[in-house]
């Protein structure tokens, strides 16, 4: 406890020091962050940007020691450098003040209510049209839903759901909710226990939520199923691999296509798994995104045994494809009411759509929404379908956004590997000029 208590006293003594800079970089804006190290620190700063949707193309890391030193190159959704005064003095703002994370939830059967919503996690196996039946049963009970973010990988569905209209603060409807989602959830051949499970909003972020979920329900664990695989013709899988340095790190590379929040899903889930990275770098080219990471558990070991190793391969796996984007993404965007997601999903469901990945958002009384889709047998959905659905709903309010093509060739090893490797056996940056210019 004293040790614990001395640590605060240093952090709050030592807080972060945060340098934005739009001149060392043509095409990015750099952002430098020197803290006192902690665990969890990285995750911190990472979420800080991806909760800006801030796009970070080159990233580098050095926590050895108690020091913690980071060097971002990001730019917005547009791709510019980041020139508004008032996002950057926010970004700095947050970063400085910590972004504040709580432990990780163990989940636990119910709901438990808000003062504004309450907030219903669901994990199942997956089936075409789940999500049609979990939100008819809430229209039913006159539930709003007000927001939610829904995944789907190798045959298991989560959902973190926020609603609004129902009696939040009667411990008999929170049961009755439960009991009948739980219903839905099961089905009639599900091989693996459905849950209605529950996090406090605002205690942990709802991405990190979802990761959590699924890693509970040992989705890294891959299964065939017909009828649920992945769509033909899509993104290849990750390449992941390791090897340890000398006794001292386990050296954690990592290719796959490059996407939005590629970084924080990764981060995410070594953090949760009681990594910590010790040194990295991350370079997102057009096509493929590269991450070096040199790590340890928190116990100060590298990785000790082939089953270890094997898990953290197939849950880094896991965390990349989690939200990666197949399929056709069609948005929606219309005026909200009570049991507007039903009637959506719904008519998804009698045109055999399946819905691999969703977000559900309300802005100001009107819902925009972003739905990834393909056909049940999860090819490439019928474009006559498609157009007919529009047509239904309303060729304004539905519109297509994206349509997945078959991606390139799986990346293939090159020597461009264990880049830092001397460099980080000296543990220390002081001969990469980049962040010896900001220290």
């Amino acid at each position: 406890n004293m040790d614990d208590e001395y640590a605060k006293l240093i952090r709050r003594m030592n807080p972060p020091r945060v340098v934005i800079d739009n001149e060392a970089c043509e095409d990015a804006t750099v952002i430098q962050v020197d803290s006192v190290n902690k665990h969890g620190i990285l995750l911190e700063v990472v979420q800080v940007l991806t909760d800006m949707n801030l796009i970070i193309t080159k990233a580098y890391i050095s926590s050895d020691g108690g020091w913690f030193m980071d060097v971002f190159y990001v730019i917005d959704q547009n791709g510019n450098k980041i020139i508004d005064e008032d996002v950057i003095g926010y970004i700095q703002r947050r970063l400085e003040n910590g972004a504040g994370y709580a432990p990780s939830l163990r989940g636990s059967l119910g709901m438990m209510p808000s003062e504004d919503y309450t907030s219903i996690e669901l994990s199942a196996t997956d089936r075409p049209g789940l999500l049609s039946e979990v939100c008819a049963v809430l229209a039913d009970l006159h539930c709003n839903v007000v927001n939610a973010e829904i995944w789907t990988h190798n045959a298991r569905a989560a959902a973190v759901v926020h609603v609004t209209g129902c009696e939040i603060e009667d411990p008999k409807c929170l049961s009755n909710i439960g009991e009948l989602l739980c219903n839905v959830l099961k089905g009639n051949n599900d091989v693996k226990t459905a849950k209605v499970t529950v996090s406090p909003p605002g205690i942990t972020n709802r991405e990190r939520r979802l990761h959590q979920i699924m890693f509970a329900d040992r989705d890294y664990e891959r299964v065939e199923r017909a009828g649920l695989g992945k769509v033909k013709g899509t993104s290849s899988r990750p390449h992941v691999t390791m090897l340890n340095i000398e006794k001292d790190y386990t050296v954690v590379t990592m290719r796959s296509k490059d996407r939005p929040k590629l970084l924080f899903d990764i981060v995410c889930t070594l953090t949760d798994l009681q990594y910590v990275v010790f040194h990295g770098m991350v370079d997102a080219g057009r096509m493929e995104a590269y991450q070096e990471f040199y790590i340890r558990h928190v116990d100060g070991l590298p990785i000790r045994c082939e089953a270890e190793r094997d898990r953290l391969i197939q849950c880094l796996e896991a965390a990349i494809e989690r939200r990666t984007c197949e399929g056709l993404e069609l948005e929606l965007c219309t005026e909200d009411r009570v049991g507007l997601l039903s009637d959506i999903t719904r008519i998804f469901r009698e045109n055999s759509l399946s819905i691999k990945r969703a977000e559900i958002s309300t802005i100001g009384g009107n819902a925009k929404d972003t739905f990834y889709v393909t056909d049940v047998t999860g090819n490439p959905v019928d474009p006559m379908i498609i157009d007919s659905i529009r047509q239904q709903i309303g060729r304004t309010k539905l519109r297509i956004r994206h349509n997945s093509t078959v991606a390139p060739e799986p990346p293939q090893e090159t020597t461009m590997g264990y880049l830092f490797g001397n460099l980080f056996k000296a543990r220390t940056f002081q001969n990469f000029k980049l962040i010896r210019s900001y220290s």
